[in-house]
């Protein structure tokens, strides 16, 4: 039975749901291979069993009576340990939250569940969710199922090994820095960051922390073994729809032109001057792009939305005054320090880092007004392109490395040494601006591990790239699982 436990979450529902497979059979099949395999990987950290099989047992039994309790009743998964699970641990990898256990669900798992969903587990994390590698005090180290000696990505690194092990049909991700997306890539799944603010982050959130609905560029999406089941997921946790916006939130509609994926017009950017990109990524996006003119699309590889090294730096402060705005007063006293050591108009991406975690209100304003007349270049890109596909990050994944800063750990890039951070440029480029992004697997890397691209909407353009994703699953390129599972 092994092929069943990398069917995809339609293939499987579709089996529940005519009687052809049971529950409480799903959920032993995939729990057993937890066991076979995660004292390995170390993927699905936290298990909620007797529970699970509690549901499960009740899922089969209420569609005995003919009852059914959405698109995913009685499928098994799991989810990101930073989401809040009812009777289960939500620390962030933080020794400081070791004893937090939540009381309710986040939005987006009760959204799942009453889909008809069974969590059953919670999948590991970096510390406080701010890493490309899962590692932390509480529950160790996430290796990477395609090479152990690697990391699966973060900050949904859990997420993306245990979907590439066949542990889980389904994942629940949160992306604030390519947390979905580069975990995605690393491990050859799939995963979408949705445009931002149609996903309720409720419930991902520490105690004390408040405000995390509307956090500036966080989003939280799903990640699977197919572009079919992001389509499935992103059904049930964006429904009903809503955004964010001056009023408060409020109902909006999809942004899709209705167009096949052969009529569309993509620009293809495969590297920058701001984050070079090795080799086989390079090579496998202008793969990538002479099969999509071959196939009839209009295809450009010069288009450009917006002036990279002023979304990179935008992006850098942004993003670092959003992962800073709830550090405890030790912490934020040290960033202001290591801030003092860079003078002003250094760009150093430390200098930046720590910058950005002590924005004045004044300079975020400056910041955010900057990025204001980005998203209105990036809206006008978007009346000449439906799309945009490029890299995820420099490289394929990369060695687990603990110490240091991250800018102080370096990759290799066509042979010369880069700091891993450079990557944070290629999340920051669709992201900085809460455009919609699906990541499929592209090609794989001279030792075999997965490269994936991402393919960018405009805002609420979501439809458009999980169908251009579909299209690429069938014509280009699917999942493959990793040898050994």
């Amino acid at each position: 039975m092994t092929e069943l436990a990398f069917l995809t979450a339609i293939e499987l529902s579709r089996r529940l749901r005519r009687g052809e497979l049971s529950a409480v059979a799903l959920l032993d099949h995939l729990l057993a291979r937890i066991e076979r395999h995660d004292t390995t990987l170390n993927a699905v950290v936290v298990r909620h069993i007797a529970h699970a099989r509690s549901r499960a047992a009740e899922a089969d039994a209420a569609l005995a009576r003919g009852e059914h309790w959405g698109p995913l009743h009685g499928l098994p998964m799991t989810v990101k340990e930073s989401f809040d699970v009812p009777g289960l641990p939500t620390t962030w990898g933080l020794e400081a939250f070791r004893g937090n256990t939540a009381t309710g669900h986040s939005v987006a798992t009760q959204r799942l569940e009453a889909a008809g969903a069974i969590v059953f587990g919670k999948t590991n994390v970096p510390s406080a969710l701010a890493d490309w590698q899962s590692f932390n005090p509480i529950y160790g180290t996430t290796r990477n199922p395609w090479d152990t000696g690697r990391t699966p990505g973060g900050s949904s690194g859990g997420s993306a090994a245990a979907l590439a092990a066949g542990f889980t049909p389904l994942e629940l991700g949160s992306d604030i820095g390519a947390s979905i997306r580069n975990p995605a890539h690393y491990c050859g799944v799939y995963g979408h960051k949705p445009t931002w603010g149609v996903v309720p982050m409720e419930g991902h959130q520490l105690p004390g922390d408040v405000c995390i609905d509307a956090l500036d560029i966080a989003v939280a999406g799903p990640l699977a073994r197919s572009a079919h089941d992001l389509s499935l997921a992103m059904d049930v946790l964006s429904s009903p729809l809503q955004l964010f916006g001056p009023l408060g939130w409020h109902p909006v509609a999809w942004r899709d032109a209705g167009l096949a994926p052969r009529q569309l017009r993509v620009a293809v950017v495969t590297d920058d001057a701001c984050a070079e990109v090795d080799a086989p990524v390079r090579r496998g996006l202008e793969d990538l792009a002479a099969f999509l003119r071959e196939q009839g699309l209009t295809v450009s590889e010069t288009a450009r939305p917006v002036d990279s090294a002023e979304a990179w730096e935008v992006y850098v402060h942004l993003v670092r005054a959003a992962t800073g705005a709830h550090l405890n007063d030790a912490d934020y006293a040290a960033a202001q320090a290591h801030a003092a050591q860079h003078p002003p108009g250094s760009r150093s991406f430390a200098g930046w880092n720590w910058r950005g975690n002590t924005l004045t209100h004044r300079d975020w304003v400056h910041y955010d007004e900057r990025r204001a007349t980005l998203r209105r270049q990036w809206a006008r890109f978007f009346d000449q392109w439906d799309l945009l596909i490029c890299p995820v990050a420099t490289t394929a994944a990369f060695p687990h490395m603990q110490t240091g800063f991250r800018w102080e750990r370096m990759v290799t890039v066509n042979g010369r040494p880069q700091p891993s951070t450079d990557s944070l440029f290629w999340a920051g480029y669709p992201g900085l601006v809460g455009l919609p992004s699906t990541v499929v697997p592209l090609t794989a890397s001279p030792e075999g591990l997965p490269i994936g691209a991402q393919i960018v909407g405009p805002v609420l353009g979501d439809p458009v790239c999980l169908r251009f994703a579909r299209f690429l699953e069938e014509h280009w390129r699917a999942f493959v699982p990793p040898p050994g599972f």
